[in-house]
């Protein structure tokens, strides 16, 4: 579908704002994006054991696909040759993609959960040779072949890639850093910003372009990027940068960061959705937010519920036969039936927990928007 939906500044509409959260709608190529909205994470195109299909039934507004992935294999050409993302992986809704800066963080210093444990930096993985103003030199985790990163070629590939929405090169760095260290990361990552957003305004191909807010956990640098990066013309923000190692620490980022945020434009939260933080997050303004924690919690039998996170591998659902989903697919499977599942090994029991887990988190924002 093409269509002029920058037409009158209608790109995003508020349609109301409380103190408990805001709601809208976001309007893209492929269709609207209501918010509050949550966003898995299809990695490699795919969202572990759910095709497209199973999330089109869910009714899931945004998905979110790493460009890194997709550099390493199959590549952005040969996903531009089969008609853009939408018809390599058979989805007719909207796609965010992310630009790499993420895989920069966690294969150079580390995972996030290694920083929230406050490890420190783990010794310079051999997949990033270089980080330099051009950009970044990674070597494949794939096969080992050289890959050169840079503000430009990010924005090329997701034109490529053909998503909704796409993301600046940025580098993430753990919140223990070094000053110096971050001072100039800081710095640089603003550059590259400016010059990916030079480069997507060359040909916007119907796209739009989130910048994305650093500044750790200091509130001076987060006043700095967001004014920064407002000056220029990009179509919504996305904060992230390291937020903290706790809800608490998020909170604080999040006041510090939106206030300066233009609130006419849409925010995204980059790679967070626990029950606890995204309660937090909404009540603050964000419009949208992503991270593969749900699925990953599925994989290892964790069950989103009202009541909080359930460990279905638990031995007290052994006999239990009530539905464990509301999910049209699901609801006619037990308690017992998944406990089976799990224990007995079988692939599905993931796919059907990942299932439930967006599900729930669909149903949560979907909630807060009819109130």
């Amino acid at each position: 579908m093409s269509i002029d939906f920058k037409k009158n500044n209608s790109i995003f509409s508020i349609l109301h704002n409380n103190s408990n959260n805001r709601t809208g709608t976001i309007h893209t190529a492929h269709g609207i994006i209501n918010t509050p909205s949550y966003v898995p994470v299809a990695t490699n195109a795919v969202i572990k054991g759910c095709d497209s299909q199973i999330i089109d039934e869910i009714n899931i507004d945004l998905l979110f696909v790493n460009t890194y992935h997709m550099l390493v294999h199959p590549g952005d050409q040969i996903i531009k040759n089969a008609g853009g993302l939408h018809t390599f992986m058979q989805r007719k809704k909207p796609i965010i993609t992310d630009s790499g800066g993420f895989q920069i963080f966690s294969l150079k210093y580390g995972g996030v959960a290694q920083e929230l444990k406050s490890k420190g930096m783990k010794k310079e993985s051999n997949s990033v040779l270089k980080v330099t103003e051009e950009g970044v030199l990674f070597r494949s985790y794939r096969d080992g072949s050289l890959l050169f990163m840079t503000p430009e070629s990010t924005i090329i590939a997701q034109k490529n890639l053909g998503s909704d929405i796409i993301i600046p090169l940025d580098e993430l760095l753990p919140f223990h850093i070094e000053d110096k260290i971050f001072k100039k990361s800081f710095d640089k990552t603003h550059r590259w910003q400016i010059r990916s957003y030079q480069e997507h305004e060359k040909n916007k191909q119907n796209q739009l372009i989130y910048a994305v807010i650093h500044g750790s956990i200091y509130p001076e640098y987060r006043k700095k990027s967001a004014l920064l990066l407002s000056q220029y013309d990009f179509d919504g923000f996305a904060i992230g940068g390291s937020l903290g190692k706790n809800t608490a620490d998020v909170a604080s980022v999040l006041q510090e960061t939106i206030k300066w945020l233009p609130p006419e434009k849409p925010r995204h939260l980059l790679g967070i959705a626990d029950l606890k933080t995204i309660e937090v997050a909404l009540k603050l303004g964000i419009d949208t937010f992503d991270s593969a924690y749900p699925t990953k919690c599925a994989r290892h039998g964790w069950l989103f519920t009202e009541k909080g996170p359930i460990k279905i591998l638990q031995s007290k659902w052994l006999d239990v036969h009530e539905s464990f989903s509301q999910t049209p697919r699901l609801q006619n499977y037990s308690y017992a039936y998944l406990h089976h599942l799990f224990k007995s090994h079988e692939q599905v029991a993931g796919t059907f927990a990942s299932i439930h887990n967006i599900w729930y988190l669909n149903e949560y924002c979907k909630k807060l928007r009819l109130k």
